[in-house]
């Protein structure tokens, strides 16, 4: 008895670590040596990085620090602070056309839990980014 299997090279998943489709509350605060405030929302999240929508364009090739916002319903807020590179933009449909919107993959670098969301703000913790030096 023989069994054949066919698999499309194309269609085969090729990342090395697991994504979780996780839709949480982001902020982009700095890019490059620019400090900002961008909001959106993750998409999925992987130990290597992230896939999220926010209404500004990071620049491509970049470094770019945002926080994850991983418990905002519980006593105390819990958010990731995230450090890495600017992988991919893409330009999306917002539903609003005076509204830019663009799907961006970053790497996820180096992280620190920060509790709190006054904390993540204000803790001092902006280390100086790769292309910034």
């Amino acid at each position: 008895m023989s069994l054949s299997i066919s698999i499309s090279i194309d269609s085969m998943e090729q990342r090395r670590t697991r994504r979780f489709k996780l839709q949480l509350p982001l902020e982009i605060t700095r890019t490059g040596a620019d400090r900002i405030a961008a909001v959106g929302f993750t998409k999925n999240i992987s130990s290597t990085g992230v896939l999220f929508t926010t209404e500004r364009e990071p620049d491509l090739g970049g470094p770019i620090e945002y926080i994850i916002t991983l418990n905002q319903d519980g006593t105390q807020t819990v958010n990731l602070r995230c450090i890495g590179k600017v992988l991919r933009t893409d330009r999306i449909e917002s539903g609003r056309e005076e509204v830019p919107a663009y799907q961006i993959a970053a790497t996820l670098e180096r992280y620190e839990f920060v509790r709190g969301a006054a904390e993540a703000a204000v803790s001092g913790y902006y280390p100086v980014l790769p292309s910034a030096v």
